[in-house]
């Protein structure tokens, strides 16, 4: 599970990262990242619509991610804002695919000289 000091809160913290942030489109899902100088631990977010599904599709692909990201956590960069999308075919894919999807985008718009 994700920690509190590990997600994005405020509205505007979200759209500055997907309108800011450099982005990664996959088959599952859409990932923006904006990294920062501030001093502090990574922050995810998770943009999941009606469109992914119902309400019990929505929670289930949303804890998926938030398990990937948690996993993920070591290799981001601190001061770095990520914001995931879920696409409509979330829903049907396996934890896997959500993990390959948003770990080649992380790999893919993170820093190379992040440590």
């Amino acid at each position: 599970m994700l920690a509190r000091p590990y997600r994005l809160t405020r509205g505007i913290d979200y759209r500055m990262v997907v309108r800011r942030g450099s982005r990664c489109g996959g088959a599952t899902v859409i990932t923006s990242v904006m990294t920062s100088d501030e001093r502090r631990v990574p922050r995810f977010g998770f943009i999941i619509s009606k469109q992914v599904g119902g309400a019990v599709v929505r929670n289930t692909v949303r804890r998926r991610l938030k398990a990937v990201c948690a996993e993920a956590l070591d290799r981001v960069p601190e001061g770095t804002d990520v914001v995931i999308r879920a696409l409509p075919a979330s829903a049907s894919a396996t934890y896997d695919e959500l993990r390959s999807d948003v770990h080649r985008c992380l790999r893919r718009l993170s820093p190379a000289d992040a440590s």
